[in-house]
């Protein structure tokens, strides 16, 4: 049993609460992904492998919550309880896995990141750097792109003030070799029109669709198999949970780099928001809300005060 101190707001948990991923859940179920806080009783069989007190990640549905049950093989063990260790659980795997198994980099490979600035976009940036690619991240404001060119970003295009077809035409006239997506609609086709020969798109998410009834907007596909077939370029899409047989592997990579201060975890708490920070289950709506206004510079999280009075 843990008793969680924070968990993680992905943009898919929209999708989740609508019942897009599991058609066969009916209301009322738990929501949310990930969480990190401390063990406080063990099972049986955990007992060999944890001790109360220790610093334990978590991945599974039902997160949001201030206890979990968690199966011992489903957790993993910290360094200590830090927000920083849950920028990696979901997001920063997902960046890893997908540029591993997909992206195919190499120095002096161009890679176009959309909403560099958010929650995954952040490891993109700095893992496509650490492969000695040129890196181009675009995002909503002059602070978020501040904050990308403090993590090694080559090109920051602040949407909202350029427009970024021109930017790539004129800058990237050759076209970019790996697109890593997670905007959709628009800004899909304007990725994909803007792949070089040989380029490659991953489809990470469609942000932008997620608050319709339906999930998805629009893109023109009619034209897809020629505009592939011209560059013998590909669309690939990605889903952590059809990696996970990579998971550990990847998870140990990235808190060994956090370890040695070779990553950046940025982690939101909203004290920017109207409101201020993000504390206690009831606040996580707000911090959803935050995303979908795309507020947040790097991971949003929330905190879950320990109370005095235990509910155990």
């Amino acid at each position: 049993l843990f008793s969680s101190r924070f968990v993680g707001i992905n943009a898919s948990d929209i999708n989740y609460s609508a019942g897009r991923y599991d058609a066969s859940v009916k209301p009322p179920f738990d929501i949310g992904f990930e969480g990190v806080g401390d063990v406080v009783a063990l099972g049986l069989s955990a007992s060999a492998d944890y001790t109360v007190g220790q610093a334990v990640a978590y991945v599974k549905a039902g997160s949001f919550a201030e206890y979990t049950v968690v199966p011992a093989k489903q957790a993993v063990p910290l360094p200590s309880v830090k927000p920083e260790f849950l920028t990696l659980m979901v997001s920063g795997a997902t960046a890893y896995i997908s540029l591993k198994e997909l992206g195919e980099l190499s120095e002096g490979k161009k890679v176009l990141v959309t909403a560099a600035a958010g929650g995954t976009g952040q490891f993109v940036v700095q893992i496509a750097k650490k492969a000695k690619c040129h890196v181009i991240g675009t995002c909503s404001s002059d602070e978020k792109g501040g904050f990308l060119k403090s993590i090694g970003c080559d090109r920051t295009i602040n949407y909202k003030t350029e427009n970024v077809e021109s930017v790539l035409r004129k800058d990237y006239p050759e076209g970019v070799d790996v697109v890593y997506e997670s905007v959709g609609g628009k800004m899909f086709d304007l990725a994909l029109n803007s792949l070089a020969t040989k380029g490659h798109l991953i489809v990470i998410g469609f942000i932008s669709g997620y608050q319709n009834p339906t999930g998805l907007q629009p893109i023109k596909a009619e034209l897809l198999p020629a505009k592939l077939l011209k560059k013998s370029a590909s669309v690939r899409g990605f889903f952590l949970n059809h990696y996970l047989s990579e998971y550990k592997m990847a998870l140990k990579h990235l808190l060994k780099m956090y370890e040695r201060g070779d990553l950046v975890c940025e982690v939101d708490f909203g004290d920017m928001s109207p409101e201020g920070k993000f504390t206690g289950l009831e606040s996580v709506f707000r911090a959803v809300d935050y995303m979908y206004m795309g507020k947040n510079i790097g991971k949003i999280v929330v905190e879950l005060p320990h109370s005095v009075n235990s509910k155990l």
